[in-house]
């Protein structure tokens, strides 16, 4: 087959959207899922992406899958090319003033339950306006939020404000106040708080964020015995419920559990935390109509 030359057609295109699967995904088993075709499909793709750009990009057997340095560049190029035709799009349907085009947003886990709804009324104002409009959410960790958005895969995210990076521009949204608890099942559900200190959380194993935190976060973590870590908020209930480890939850996510009496907060006034949430966008991206509107629907709902 011809390598690649200065054209790149639709069948390109094609292959080139398997191949950011596949890497996604982490492999051409857990991809077949998400393209709805067959693993041998996908491995006559990547064979044929190979062959046209005349080198290996990436090693697949007993061993697992992972990239070859000249795959890891294929991949980056990959995100910037589909990244620009999208901004094309979004910016050819703006000159009819129409909103059409794709919103592509990721979220930091577990949000849904904040009582202040301002991402769902955003959304459902973007939707109002431009019912053409494709919305694309990611539920992924801060820091690949924070990298799609910086590589233009992602238009806008929502994480919390660990870090402040100089390529991306913050809107406050949100804070939520976490809690140290236990479910009914552990033993410290039935002892009075009067009874309890910092010191003695140490008797009992803890569930820890295997994801950053703020130094003032880790504060409160310090006093824990860390037995067991988990990579999001629903991991760290999970373990919470097995009546075996304590730790911290924000309240909204709790409160489910709290109203049928199936978990309670330890030592409140003492075992708690606040974070602070805000949007975020590229720093000097192109004008997007669509993304536009949903910043101003995000600013009304203040």
């Amino acid at each position: 087959m011809k390598k690649f030359n200065s054209q790149v057609s639709d069948a390109d295109l094609r292959i080139l959207r398997i191949f950011k699967t596949v890497v996604e995904s982490g492999g051409f088993s857990a991809a077949e899922v998400e393209l709805n075709i067959s693993r041998a499909a996908i491995s006559i793709a990547i064979s044929d992406l190979e062959t046209r750009l005349g080198f290996r990009l990436c090693q697949r057997g007993r061993s697992g899958f992972s990239l070859t340095n000249e795959g890891s560049q294929v991949y980056e190029h990959t995100l910037q090319l589909l990244s620009s035709i999208e901004d094309f799009r979004t910016h050819i349907n703006a000159l009819h003033q129409h909103l059409k085009g794709e919103l592509n947003i990721g979220i930091t886990d577990n949000l849904v339950t904040l009582p202040h709804t301002r991402i769902t009324k955003a959304l459902a104002g973007l939707k109002d306006k431009g019912p053409q409009v494709t919305v694309n959410i990611r539920m992924i960790p801060p820091n690949d939020v924070e990298r799609g958005v910086l590589d233009g895969t992602l238009h806008i995210g929502i994480v919390p404000d660990l870090k402040i990076l100089s390529g991306l521009d913050y809107s406050h949204l949100y804070q939520e106040e976490s809690k140290l608890y236990c479910s009914d099942t552990h033993p410290l559900f039935t002892v009075d708080d009067k009874q309890l200190s910092k010191a003695k959380l140490k008797d009992f194993d803890a569930v820890l964020p295997a994801y950053a935190q703020t130094p003032e976060i880790k504060t409160q973590h310090q006093p824990l015995t860390a037995s067991a870590t988990a990579t999001d908020r629903e991991g760290i209930a999970f373990l919470i419920l097995t009546g075996r480890y304590i730790g911290f939850l924000p309240d909204h996510v709790a409160e489910r559990w709290i109203r049928d009496g199936r978990m309670r907060a330890i030592l409140p006034t003492q075992c708690h935390y606040v974070t602070q949430f805000s949007s975020i966008t590229r720093k000097g991206a192109r004008s997007n109509l669509v993304l536009e509107t949903f910043l101003e629907e995000l600013e009304k709902t203040q």
